[in-house]
């Protein structure tokens, strides 16, 4: 695999495993504290009486954690541009203190474009440690081409 990801080297149907993190109750009450006040993430004894029946993050904090596993296993290494657009972002399950969560990236499609770029489109999930979905999200992102007078090798 090359150092750099280029666009050429993401085939659609290419699922890429992004690794895992676990989430803590610490996390999910500071998280909801600063960017979610809600007391679902904030306040232990309300969130109890929900009907979630306990303390659960924020769907922001969910995706911040996604965009985390995204940006260590892919796009710390890819020769990516730019997110373009989030065209859903669905929260299928409440995340826990102590859950594991799980991500994939899917390459969904590749267009290459005439000034040396492509719109790169792809769905990520997070499931938890008992593999259930908690979210899916679809969106695209623009990436660079190899280099034409790059000769380095590309991901199959």
């Amino acid at each position: 695999m090359s150092a750099v990801l280029y666009a050429q080297d993401l085939r659609p149907g290419t699922v890429l495993e992004l690794g895992s993190t676990k989430v803590s109750k610490e996390e999910i009450l500071e998280f909801g504290r600063r960017f979610d006040p809600l007391p679902l993430h904030t306040d232990e004894d309300a969130a109890t009486a929900s009907r979630f029946g306990g303390l659960i993050a924020s769907g922001f904090h969910t995706a911040a954690l996604l965009q985390r596993l995204l940006v260590e296993a892919v796009f710390s290494r890819a020769a990516l541009i730019a997110g373009r657009e989030i065209t859903s972002l669905r929260m299928r399950a409440p995340v826990r203190p102590g859950d594991v969560l799980h991500g994939t990236l899917e390459i969904v499609e590749v267009r290459p474009r005439d000034d040396g770029t492509a719109v790169v489109r792809s769905r990520g999930t997070l499931t938890n440690d008992s593999g259930t979905l908690v979210m899916d999200v679809q969106g695209e992102t623009l990436w660079e081409h190899r280099p034409r007078s790059g000769s380095q090798g590309g991901a199959g």
